[in-house]
Order: structure tokens, then sequence, then C-alpha cells
């Protein structure tokens, strides 16, 4: 008499593609993470102190800038570091404050801002992730009060770039070709009050993120507060969290709508059921203060990641400063490090246990059935 098995192989064959059917319907930012330890990255780059970051879909590796010199670096999953761009033709001083991966153009958005002692100067340049060459410089309009400072950035389908004014709450619109105009004042982002003397006060309007609904959602660092502004006209309401994000200062949307914000000590974990009418705070995480994180971004696999720059540190002077400190055995090594979330874990293992029970049970019904079948045949034999 042959096995039960063997006497129905294609039930078997049934069994094992509808185990692993059910293992692919995990989520991708779920899948196998169970079985490794958070990602962490080391680099190494003396004076860099980078304090935006964006992952690049289609060369596999980030992209930084620097808080003290013209340029942009990548870094790789190994932690390999190597130049990018260096802008010579922007002024000395200047810093990236935000950096943007337009994949289907390949290009590489980054915001430049001029530090004291030079003239305000606030501008977007785009780079061509090929040739490496600089596409367009556009100088952002100056807001009514003149006082203002372009923080970060982000694009939408189309090539349109939207950068935000940390110091005058409004919102640049920068089109494919580099056309640059005030493109959002919307009263809400002035609607709330801000408490002067605490820290980073001067810090409003930050984060920007767009949505593939047609709207972008932006944080405000000193008021705790997210806004969805509409990307045709720019009208803008806060977003119902239900509890504030002190000193936000970068967000970003995973692949399955979950909404992450950064600060220099927590990462959140947003999600909504109304397109951000409203929305909540399922879980933070707690960052290391010390080294102060200012990026998130969503690398390979659906992973958040958080920058760790050193920014305050490297406040304190020039490049040529940065270069002399690290000489010296001061700032060389940063890191990029993967951060998860505790609730996604236990709901992970949920997973893993519905998948392993469902098997459990087709594979006892199958069993029966052989049983079944043997017993039939030994029946009939008889």
């Amino acid at each position: 008499m042959f096995p039960a098995a063997a006497a129905h192989p294609d039930r078997s064959l049934t069994f094992s593609f509808l185990f692993l059917f059910l293992l692919f319907l995990l989520p991708p930012h779920l899948q196998l993470a169970h079985a490794r330890k958070p990602h962490a990255i080391a680099f190494r780059s003396p004076g860099l102190y980078p304090e935006a970051m964006a992952w690049d879909p289609s060369a596999q590796h980030f992209v930084v800038g620097s808080l003290r010199s013209r340029s942009l670096h990548t870094v790789s999953d190994a932690g390999v570091f190597e130049d990018l761009i260096h802008d010579d033709s922007l002024s000395p001083n200047s810093t990236i404050l935000g950096v943007a991966v337009d994949s289907p153009r390949n290009r590489v958005l980054a915001v430049v801002h001029s530090i004291a002692a030079l003239p305000p100067f606030n501008a977007l340049a785009a780079y061509d992730l090929r040739s490496r060459g600089r596409l367009f410089l556009s100088l952002l309009p100056s807001s009514p009060s003149g006082h203002d400072r372009a923080n970060d950035v982000a694009v939408d389908f189309d090539g349109n770039a939207y950068v935000t004014n940390s110091f005058a709450d409004l919102i640049w619109k920068v089109g494919p070709d580099g056309a640059a105009s005030i493109f959002s004042r919307s009263p809400a982002f002035t609607s709330f009050p801000v408490d002067r003397e605490a820290p980073h006060s001067y810090c409003g309007l930050n984060g920007i993120a767009y949505v593939g609904r047609g709207y972008l959602l932006v944080v405000q660092s000193n008021t705790g507060k997210m806004y969805k502004v509409d990307a045709e006209d720019g009208t803008a309401r806060v977003v119902l969290l239900g509890r504030d994000l002190p000193l936000a200062d970068d967000v970003v949307v995973r692949r399955d709508g979950v909404v992450l914000v950064v600060s220099m000590n927590k990462l959140w974990f947003l999600k909504s059921d109304d397109a951000w009418g409203e929305g909540v705070v399922y879980d933070e995480a707690e960052l290391d203060v010390e080294r102060f994180p200012t990026s998130v971004a969503v690398g390979a696999e659906e992973r958040a990641y958080v920058l760790y720059g050193h920014v305050l540190e490297g406040l304190g002077g020039s490049a040529e400063a940065a270069e002399a400190e690290a000489a010296a055995g001061g700032r060389e090594w940063f890191g990029i490090e993967e951060v998860r979330s505790e609730r996604e874990g236990k709901d992970e293992k949920v997973w893993i246990y519905v998948v392993l029970g469902l098997g459990l049970a087709y594979f006892t019904f199958w069993r029966f059935q052989m049983k079944k079948l043997v017993t039939n045949m030994n029946k009939k034999t008889n």
C-alpha cells in the first residue's frame, strides 16, 4: 500500500502553496522582520554634520546633505560613503537643509540656505543623478516679512517641488523647470500660539511630504501641529491628532499609508482612516537625543530609518572648523539607524500565529481526509 501523501501528491502541493501564499500576505515591512536585528549604519566623513536624508530606491542607497558643505553624498546599507555632488558655485557658507529624490525624473532636489554671516539666501537646486550636473538653481522669493529660512522639500508625481519656510510659515512651489513662487500662506499655519521662551521656538513649518492623493502633509516644530495642504490651491487645515508632536522635524509616508514623524527625541507612527482629516499616533519610539536625529526616511523593505547627524554640535562653526575638530579627535562618525514600532512587532507575531494556525488547520483537515480515503480503500480491498 502506498503512503497516503503519495496517493494524492497534488494535495500536498496544494498545502505548500497555500502556506506560502499566506506568508506572502504579510505586509512587506513585517515579512521575516522578527528574524533580524534593527539595521544600524555607521559612516565616516569628518565634519559632515548631515541634517537631511532621502532614500534613492533606484540606486538602493541613502542621499545625505551637509550642514557645513555645499555637497550631497550617498551612504550604502553597508556604510560605504561616497561623494555625489559638490557644487562650488554655491555660496561658501551654504548649508543643505532638505533633500528629496525625484526617481521618475532621475534627479535629486536640495534645499540651500546660507547661514550667518552671509546675506539671506534661500534656493532649491536640482541635479541630474546620471550626469551629476546641475539642472537649475531657483531662488525662492522673499516673504513679505523678509525673514525666511528654506528648510525641507517634497516632490509630487508631476515634478513640482514644495519647500517649507520655517521662519515665515509658508510653502514655496518650484515647477519642473525651476520656476518658483509662494504657494501657500494659509492662515491655519499661524492660528496656534507659540511659546517664544521654548527651545527652537523660531522654527515653524518644517518637514513636508507629498501624499499621492493630491495633498501634502507638513509638520510645524514650534506648535507640534500637522497640516493637510491641498496640492492644487494651497489651502490648509490642521490634522486632528488628539495630541501634539513637540519639535516635529521631518515627515515621510510609508507605502502602506503609515506616516512617520521624527523629532529630536522621538519617532512617531501615525495612521488615518479618512485621508488625514483626523489621525492617531498609534506608537512611538524613543531616540538618542545626544546624537540629535533630524530626518526620517523609508528605505528598503519599507523599513524606517532615522539620521543621527549631531546637528547641534555642527552649528558651532564653519566647514574648516569642523575639519579641524575632526583632526583633533572631534566628530567624524555619523549614523543611520532602523527604528521599529513595538506595536507593529506585536501585530507581526499575531500575523505569524494566524498564518501558522491556518496552515495547521488545513494540514489537519487534509490528514483527516487522507485517513478517510485510506480507510475506504482498505474496505474495498477487503
